[in-house]
């Protein structure tokens, strides 16, 4: 096997922040799999050319929190690809044949995603198969762990407790995009899920307002199907603490142009829907508060 080239010292950050220092929003968004960074690296251990290794983004999805942001809301936004790392994938979702030595798999979680080569580090896609032309040695693995896989969901914790101690309670918007869904029967497929764990990591009241404004848009709204959210959601919510955490999956063709590449004619109607959505979620947790002070 060969080995390893030298691991980059000179990257730019992995992900930013966008937003007050200060929190003036109860709500945190966080846009984990749009980043465009594909490091040399990346690119040298890539069997799968670049365009498909771009398959694996939510593309542009970055785009959409424009609107929440100059209102108030603090938002994350990765940078590097998600082939690198997927920051929505528990950091033990790792199939151990990609990496040598092998992890023990004790400590390992053998996940669906996992197996179907969706884990923490991506190995497999569709009509393309193996992505890497080698393994990952153990200690390229801990630097993107450690270097941006923490680092990511503990500056999502960290604003989400500022966010709790000034407002008394916070919620994680966790952004992502989705390839148009076929129709289900004689229904028309949704245009936007929401996921909250089937109810484990938001009260349904929030769920219940957002369902509207969706619907209100003139858009199709999906609960917990396909999508009901992944680790982001279970590893960020603490519903005892009045932090809480909603997955949105936005169809593709809503902001894209044809061809599901380039920003489209409708990104500025979805910006909006995203900022109302931020908005709406601020007034509905500040009503507990209110309430308290009648």
């Amino acid at each position: 096997m060969a080995a390893a080239p030298p691991f980059p010292t000179d990257q730019p950050p992995s992900f930013v922040r966008h937003g007050p220092a200060r929190p003036t929003l109860p709500v945190v968004l966080a846009v984990p799999h749009a980043g465009r960074d594909y490091p040399p690296t990346l690119l040298a251990m890539a069997r799968a050319p670049l365009e498909r290794l771009e398959s694996l983004e939510d593309r542009h999805a970055d785009l959409l929190v424009d609107d929440a942001v100059a209102a108030g809301a603090t938002a994350f936004l990765a940078r590097r690809a998600r082939s690198w790392i997927d920051l929505n994938r528990d950091e033990r979702e790792i199939d151990p044949g990609m990496i040598d030595p092998p992890p023990r798999t004790h400590s390992l979680i053998a996940s669906a995603k996992m197996r179907g080569g969706l884990g923490l580090i991506p190995r497999r896609l569709a009509d393309v198969g193996e992505i890497w032309n080698r393994r990952l040695s153990a200690e390229e693995l801990a630097i993107r762990v450690n270097e941006h896989h923490r680092p990511w969901h503990s500056a999502i914790a960290t604003a989400l407790d500022e966010a709790q101690a000034r407002f008394g309670t916070a919620l994680l918007i966790d952004c992502h995009s989705m390839p148009p869904l076929p129709p289900h029967s004689a229904a028309r497929p949704p245009h936007i899920v929401l996921g909250d764990r089937y109810g484990a990591t938001a009260p349904a009241l929030l769920m219940d307002r957002l369902t509207s404004l969706v619907e209100a848009a003139g858009l199709v709204c999906a609960r917990n199907s396909p999508y009901a959210g992944g680790h982001t959601l279970d590893r960020q919510a603490r519903r005892k603490h009045g932090i809480f955490a909603i997955q949105v999956e936005v169809d593709r063709s809503l902001y894209l142009a044809p061809g599901l590449r380039d920003p489209g004619e409708g990104l500025p109607r979805i910006r909006t829907l995203i900022g109302n959505m931020v908005s709406a979620m601020a007034e509905e947790l500040s009503a507990p508060l209110r309430r308290a002070a009648e």
